[in-house]
């Protein structure tokens, strides 16, 4: 009796002590987003525009709060879709394709904001390995059999074209702190910004090291007409095309009428 007095007297000591390191343990950080909306429509007339986001720093550390060391870096991430690049050689006075190499599942845009500039938050590597910024993304080829010169120079190509219609964009402060804890990040949206589902992600950094990455799913669609065109040529393809050739014919024919010289 005494000694089974004497273990749950010591199994009350073990387990109290452990209570009292788990209480005064910090909890882990964390970051957490949302969207005031799941999907966003978009007329046929839009020209842009710019998708804020809120967030907010989950058990922050006080004393990396007062010395603003936290940093945060959000990303509006489209559709992941094959993607061919082309390239053109002047051939008998003509340009035409002579070469091409396939992609796929690439992002149709890539939009981030972060706090700071991108060297005063974390190093190259990190970038690298989080495949954070448009140059880390990864692009994969179908093919397996390209030289690395040549992946090089059609990845870089890809870039370009993604850079110049706006669809892969870099906001340098994009992401503000509203207080010690509230942030609010403002992207990109291009004109051309592709419909489905993007995927927006935030990473947590503390004094230069990542955290923690969370993310959420907003959907963009087209509205009105527009949209129910889209959804008709998606589930009846065959019945829209031929009402699409037989537009064409009915425009060309009605030109012809209009424009016939007498």
């Amino acid at each position: 009796m005494l000694l089974r007095i004497l273990s749950c007297l010591l199994f009350l000591c073990l387990g109290s002590k452990a209570f009292a390191q788990a209480q005064q343990e910090p909890l882990p950080e964390g970051i957490q987003i949302g969207l005031s909306t799941d999907t966003i429509y978009i007329t046929s007339d839009f020209s842009g525009a710019d998708l804020t986001i809120f967030g907010a720093l989950e058990n922050p550390n006080t004393q990396v709060l007062r010395q603003g060391r936290y940093d945060v870096v959000v990303v509006l991430e489209g559709p992941p879709r094959p993607t061919v690049v082309r390239k053109k050689t002047r051939v008998l006075g003509m340009w035409i394709n002579t070469e091409s190499v396939a992609f796929k599942d690439v992002p149709a845009s890539y939009s981030i904001a972060m706090t700071r500039q991108p060297q005063d938050i974390t190093d190259p590597s990190s970038y690298r390995r989080l495949a954070l910024r448009a140059n880390n993304l990864f692009l994969q080829p179908l093919s397996p059999n390209i030289d690395d010169t040549t992946l090089k120079e059609f990845s870089t190509a890809l870039r370009d074209r993604k850079n110049a219609a706006a669809l892969f964009a870099e906001r340098i402060g994009g992401v503000q702190f509203l207080s010690q804890s509230l942030f609010r990040a403002t992207l990109y949206l291009a004109p051309h910004v592709p419909v489905g589902t993007h995927r927006a992600r935030a990473f947590l950094f503390r004094n230069g090291v990542f955290i923690k990455e969370t993310s959420t799913n907003l959907t963009i669609r087209k509205a009105g007409l527009e949209q129910r065109l889209y959804e008709y040529a998606q589930t009846n393809g065959f019945n829209y095309g031929v009402f699409a050739v037989l537009l064409a014919m009915l425009t060309g024919w009605l030109g012809s009428i209009i424009f016939r010289k007498g």
